[in-house]
């Protein structure tokens, strides 16, 4: 490998870590398709615990989830995110991340309309509300249902139910993470953070707007583990009653 195709290749990669996604805008686009470019690029994500998944217009950078050296724990991530409090608020927001996806994981026009419409903070919490209802269900009907999941589902549902529901505007707007829309706020900063989605507050009615990324990300990434699809399952509500207008 010489010199100049190393260069290009970490010009591309570091990019990568840096900003996450590169477009076809960008002249590290066009390197990274040269084949002893993108070979090197390849070999230094596979060497540092990343891979790398190609989209038409776009190139992302992701981190495997053991085993890499960009992988943190959840110390590190508090620090970096102070509005997770604990394990039980971290794994509450893993599940709301996983419901707004199974809410905008739809059909072609579901998701255009997704895209321009956005799903609202008031939505989201109805859909989990919904979902943290069934999920009490199941337990009391079958309390080794968790251990058959691997998920916690009694201390995210004890801990939802336990918190407080945002009843006056102030309240919304200044996002209690001790609240229910509080916490939604705090799951929707962390896809914010990786540029996956836009948060608007529009007429003090928060609202979250899925990025083209995020669909990129679902389609050449979540649909290729089975994992995934269980989850969506398992989260997706079972009349679907937002699939026809997610931003009420």
């Amino acid at each position: 490998m010489n010199a100049e195709i190393l260069k290009k290749a970490s010009s591309v990669y570091f990019t990568l870590l840096k900003d996450k996604v590169i477009d076809e805008t960008s002249e590290h686009f066009q390197s990274y398709y040269e084949p002893d470019v993108r070979q090197a690029v390849m070999m230094l994500a596979d060497e540092s615990g990343t891979f790398i998944i190609e989209s038409p217009k776009r190139i992302h950078l992701v981190v495997q989830p053991t085993g890499s050296v960009f992988a943190t724990n959840f110390t590190h991530m508090k620090e970096r995110h102070r509005h997770i409090e604990n394990k039980k608020h971290f794994h509450l927001m893993s599940v709301i991340i996983m419901s707004f996806m199974a809410m905008i994981d739809k059909n072609q026009a579901a998701k255009i309309r997704t895209k321009r419409e956005g799903i609202t903070f008031y939505a989201l919490e109805r859909h989990v509300n919904e979902l943290m209802s069934k999920w009490a269900s199941m337990l009391k009907e079958d309390p080794s249902i968790a251990h058959d999941q691997m998920i916690d589902m009694q201390e995210i549902v004890t801990t939802w139910t336990h918190m407080e529901v945002d009843t006056d505007e102030f309240s919304v707007r200044k996002g209690n993470r001790r609240t229910r829309i509080g916490v939604i706020a705090g799951a929707m900063k962390l896809l914010e953070t990786e540029g996956l989605i836009i948060v608007l507050d529009r007429e003090d009615i928060p609202k979250a707007l899925p990025k083209t990324e995020i669909f990129e990300r679902i389609e050449y990434l979540y649909h290729d583990y089975d994992r995934y699809e269980q989850m969506k399952q398992l989260v997706a509500s079972e009349e679907e009653e937002y699939a026809e207008d997610p931003s009420n």
